[in-house]
């Protein structure tokens, strides 16, 4: 519980690499994660090279910690793998269809929080990349992703070289609803995001960006529409060129 509760993200690590045996024991580990019908749909490229790590930067709106970091390591949701056992197998796969992108999109997401919580126990820090599904079509290019391979998840992992501050979270009442889900009133929103919206660090958001809402900060600023539907665009077609749609 001591790791989780102070869990932070680590942009900046040292220049100490990561030895293969303790990598591999976390990535073997991480195996155990829940997986549907056992078939663990995923797949992980991992990334040394400084010339490897440039070459996928730019997908990453090249973030520092990018090629900074030892390693970094992109997660698949992968079927491939499990079609073409099938087809060595006389059987007849038939995932090239969302539900069955989705199936394997959980599982490589399941398998990423397992290894982030592994690798935090051994000392190690990490930056989870939520641009691998911004611009998709990049790395799949630079990784030479096939049929039935879509990158979900990034991690840049490295010993942290940095001890920042403990984010905020909201309470957990803003987050379980009892046997049913209870719609949001203005009066719930306003008790679950003003001590938020009041911290200092929030409060200076404001100041900087001239916005008079913390809320604005996301749709104007962080996630606005066009992006948000530019982006979508970009996933659909990469999902419809990797045989998932």
């Amino acid at each position: 519980m001591k790791t989780i509760k102070t869990r932070r993200t680590i942009r900046k690590y040292k220049s100490e690499e990561i030895s293969d045996e303790l990598l591999n024991k976390l990535l073997s580990l991480s195996e155990r994660t829940q997986t549907m019908g056992n078939l663990q749909l995923y797949s992980v490229v991992v990334t040394r090279s400084k010339e490897m790590k440039a070459r996928l930067a730019p997908a990453h709106f090249n973030q520092p910690m990018v090629t900074q970091a030892p390693v970094l390591l992109t997660i698949c949701a992968d079927f491939r793998r499990t079609s073409i056992w099938a087809e060595n197998r006389k059987a007849t796969p038939g995932y090239n269809n969302f539900l069955s992108f989705i199936n394997a999109a959980s599982d490589a997401l399941l398998f990423t929080q397992t290894f982030c919580n592994l690798a935090e126990e051994e000392g190690l820090g990490y930056c989870y990349l939520g641009t691998t599904v911004y611009m998709p079509q990049t790395i799949i290019n630079t990784l030479h992703l096939p049929k039935l391979v879509m990158p979900i998840a990034t991690l840049s992992l490295g010993w942290p070289d940095e001890n920042p501050p403990l984010t905020d979270r909201l309470p957990l009442s803003a987050i379980v609803h009892q046997e049913t889900y209870e719609d949001y009133t203005v009066e719930k929103i306003d008790e679950f995001y003003t001590p938020k919206e009041n911290l200092p660090e929030n409060q200076e958001f404001l100041t900087i960006n001239h916005k008079e809402t913390l809320a604005q900060i996301f749709t104007d600023i962080r996630y606005t529409k066009k992006d948000n539907e530019a982006m979508s665009a970009g996933f659909i077609e990469a999902l419809k060129q990797q045989g998932f749609l």
